[in-house]
C-alpha cells in the first residue's frame, strides 16, 4: 500500500495497517516443501538407514551359517610305499585309503553361536528403527526451525513497509514544524536497526536451509507451506513413560544383552567334550603267501576333546563372556536412564512453552496490537511524543516474533517426544490453519 495525500491522512492508513494486523502469509507461487514431503525424501534413501539394512541382512545370513556343522574332512593317500621301486603290490603292508570325517563342536555350541548372530541381526534391525526416527525428529527440528526464519523474515519485511511510512510521516511533520529533526533520525535510525535484524535473519535462514539440505538435498531450496508444520498427536506423559522400554534404541540394546547372553552359554558349553567321527576305506594289494588275494579293510573312529586344564581357557573365557554381558546390561539401563532424563526435560519444556503460548494467544499479542494502536491515536493527537510511538511499534513487533518463536520451540519439543514414542505416527495431522 502507498500513502498520498497529507501527513494525516498517511498516519490514518498506518493506524488501520495496525489494526489490521496484516501479517498473513503470501500464497505460494510455486511448488511447497511441506513437512512431511521432507520426512519422506529423508527417509526415502538415508545412506545410514541404507547401511543398517545391509548389515541386519548380513547378519541373518551368517546366522544361518554359524548353525551349520562344519565342513567334512576327505582323507585320500597312500601309505607303506617302498621308496626303492614305489610298488603298492611288493609289500603287504601298502595301502591306499580314502576316508572322510565330520567334527562335532561341543555341547550345544552352534545353536547358541547362531542365537548370537541372529540377537546381533535383531538388534542392526531395532536400530535401523532408531535411526529413522532420529532422522525423523531432526528433518523435523530443521524444517521447524527454517519456518520460524521464513516467518520472521516476512514478519521483518511487513514491518519494514510500515517503519518507511513512519519515517515518511515523520519527514512531513518535522517540514511542518510539528516534530523535531531528533524524531526524523530516530525514525531513520530504527528502520536501520530492522534491515540489520533481516540481514540477520536472512544469514540464519541461509544455514538453516543448508541443514535441512543435508537430509533432502536441493530441495531444501523448495519455499515452505504457508500452514504451520502440523505433527503427529502426542501421547499422554504416562503412555511415553512407560514406553521407553519398548523404544527402538532400548529394544536394540535389550538385543545386544541377548547376543552376550547367548555367548555366555556358548562359553558354557566348552566344558563339554567335542569329537570327530571318522570312517576309512583301505585298499590292500598283493596276495598272501598261500596265493589268495589280500583282503581290503576298513576303519572307524572317534576323537574327543579332553577339556581337563580349563583354568586357563574355559574359565577365563566364560568370565569373559560374562563380564561382556554385564556391561551390556549396564549400557542398555544408561541407555534408559538417558531416554527417561530427556523425556522428563522435554516435557517440562513443552509444558511450559505451552503455557507461554497461552498468554501471547489470550493477552499479548492483543494488548501488543491495542497498545500500538493507542500509540497512533495519541501521537496523532499530539499528546504523546515519538518515542511512545516507535516504542509500541517496536515492542508489538517484537511479540509478534516472540510469539512464532514459542510456537515453534513448542513444535520442537513435541518433535522430541514424538520420537521417544516407538509407537509414534509419520503422517501428519490435517493442517491447522495459517498464521496469523
Amino acid at each position: 500500500m502507498t500513502l498520498h495525500s497529507t501527513p494525516g491522512m498517511r498516519l490514518a492508513c498506518l493506524m488501520a495497517l495496525v489494526l489490521a494486523g496484516q501479517y498473513s502469509l503470501p500464497a505460494a507461487a510455486r511448488a511447497e516443501l511441506t513437512l512431511p514431503a521432507a520426512e519422506q525424501l529423508a527417509l526415502s534413501a538415508d545412506p545410514a538407514i541404507i547401511a543398517r539394512e545391509s548389515r541386519a541382512q548380513a547378519l541373518q545370513n551368517q546366522a544361518v551359517a554359524d548353525g551349520q556343522l562344519p565342513d567334512p574332512k576327505l582323507l585320500l593317500g597312500v601309505w607303506n610305499v617302498p621308496l626303492d621301486d614305489f610298488s603298492l603290490e611288493k609289500e603287504p603292508s601298502s595301502q591306499v585309503r580314502a576316508g572322510i570325517s565330520q567334527a562335532f563342536p561341543r555341547g550345544d555350541s552352534l545353536k547358541y553361536r547362531r542365537g548370537h548372530t541372529e540377537w546381533l541381526g535383531r538388534a542392526e534391525r531395532d536400530a535401523m528403527r532408531n535411526a529413522r526416527a532420529e532422522i525423523r525428529r531432526d528433518v523435523r527440528e530443521a524444517y521447524l526451525e527454517l519456518f520460524f526464519q521464513e516467518q520472521a523474515a516476512d514478519i521483518i519485511a511487513r514491518s519494514r513497509r510500515l517503519f518507511e511510512q513512519l519515517v515518511d510521516i515523520t519527514r512531513a511533520h518535522y517540514a511542518s514544524g510539528r516534530v523535531s529533526q531528533q524524531d526524523v533520525l530516530q525514525a531513520q535510525l530504527e528502520l536501520s536497526r530492522l534491515d540489520e535484524r533481516a540481514t540477520n535473519i536472512d544469514a540464519l535462514r541461509d544455514v538453516q536451509r543448508a541443514a535441512l539440505s543435508r537430509w533432502i538435498g536441493s530441495a531444501a531450496e523448495q519455499p515452505l507451506g504457508t500452514h504451520f508444520p502440523a505433527l503427529p498427536a502426542l501421547p499422554t506423559l504416562e503412555t511415553l513413560t512407560a514406553g521407553l522400554a519398548e523404544h527402538p534404541a532400548i529394544s536394540a540394546a535389550s538385543a545386544r544383552v541377548q547376543a552376550s547372553q547367548a555367548r555366555v552359554r556358548e562359553a558354557r558349553e566348552q566344558y563339554k567334550p567335542g569329537f570327530n567321527i571318522g570312517v576309512e576305506y583301505r585298499k590292500r594289494f598283493g596276495d598272501n603267501a598261500d596265493g589268495s588275494d589280500r583282503p581290503d579293510q576298513m576303519a572307524a573312529m572317534i576323537t574327543l576333546d579332553l577339556p581337563v586344564f580349563t583354568e586357563k581357557r574355559q574359565d577365563k573365557q566364560l568370565s569373559a563372556t560374562q563380564l561382556r554381558s554385564e556391561a551390556a546390561i549396564q549400557l542398555r539401563e544408561q541407555q534408559l536412564r538417558e531416554l527417561q532424563r530427556t523425556l522428563a526435560g522435554d516435557y517440562a519444556r513443552w509444558k511450559k512453552l505451552g503455557e507461554q503460548q497461552q498468554l501471547y494467544h489470550d493477552h499479548l499479542l492483543r494488548e501488543a496490537g491495542d497498545n500500538a494502536s493507542s500509540a497512533v491515536h495519541a501521537y496523532q493527537s499530539g499528546t504523546t511524543e515519538f518515542t511512545s510511538l516507535m516504542r509500541a511499534r517496536i515492542s508489538e513487533l517484537d511479540i509478534r516474533l516472540q510469539d512464532i518463536r514459542i510456537r515453534v520451540d513448542r513444535a520442537k519439543a513435541r518433535a522430541r517426544l514424538l520420537y521417544l514414542s516407538p509407537e509414534a505416527g509419520i503422517t501428519a495431522q490435517a493442517p491447522q490453519g495459517e498464521l496469523p
